[in-house]
């Protein structure tokens, strides 16, 4: 198989304007960003696919590999299937482009699926945490997933599934981690395919894959994402930087 991993980048950001261009250690948090995957090893090759040419250029003028978009996108889904069509690949990672201290392991457990699927039974393949606090798995930032014996999704919901109407049953709750591992027609389906009312209701793409009957295997990890969502997150990043 051939794998790649795409770092879909927008420069603009409702939550923190220009994040991905801001300094980290003397370097911008989108590089750090492909400098992170590239370093993981697990990939054929590592594009960032931008809307903006000043990610382009930050890319491009360090030695990395960058592709433009050509249309506007809703979905870094969207982003990634534009850029990919006319490339020869199997597996497709998005890694997040705020996550500058992306690691191997989270990686290689989603890649994990498609090597163990001869049958190719699974579109995509993500990774979801168990969560236990209730402030957590109340909050609707946080988005759950339910799962079936298989470990396929069900559902993910930024409201809390399954509804507790019964406490003492043994249920578990998780949080969706959103990086994700697709086959290359998984994604290339989904640009054409319409959203429909359960993504637009929750503001979630994952459910569109669900809606047309994409199977989504979730691997259970403890892996938690350090992203740059705000100044305050920056801070933090630049703080663990130095220890590191």
């Amino acid at each position: 198989m051939k794998i790649i991993a795409v770092i879909p980048a927008r420069y603009a950001s409702t939550r923190f304007p220009a994040k991905l261009m801001q300094d980290l250690g003397g370097k911008t948090v989108i590089l750090r960003t492909y400098e992170a995957a590239v370093s993981t090893k697990l990939f054929d090759d590592v594009f960032v696919v931008t809307d903006s040419d000043l990610i382009f250029d930050e890319i491009v003028s360090n030695g990395g590999k960058a592709i433009k978009s050509i249309k506007e996108h809703e979905s870094g889904s969207d982003r990634i299937a534009e850029a990919v069509a006319d490339l020869d690949v199997d597996i497709i990672v998005n890694v997040q482009g705020d996550e500058p201290f992306t690691e191997a392991g989270p990686l290689a457990q989603v890649l994990a699926v498609f090597k163990n699927d001869p049958d190719r039974k699974v579109d995509l393949a993500s990774l979801m945490r168990e969560i236990t606090n209730e402030d957590e798995i109340n909050n609707p930032n946080n988005v759950k997933v339910v799962v079936d014996q298989s470990q396929f999704a069900l559902y993910f919901s930024r409201s809390v599934i399954p509804y507790p109407r019964e406490k003492n049953v043994g249920v578990r709750y998780f949080q969706h981690i959103g990086i994700y591992a697709f086959r290359k027609q998984a994604l290339l389906d989904f640009y054409s395919l319409p959203m429909k009312s359960l993504e637009a209701s929750e503001k979630l793409e994952q459910l569109r894959y669900l809606e047309f009957g994409k199977r989504i295997k979730m691997v259970e990890t403890t892996h938690v994402g350090i992203g740059i969502d705000t100044a305050e997150d920056l801070e933090r990043a630049r703080a663990m930087l130095k220890d590191i």
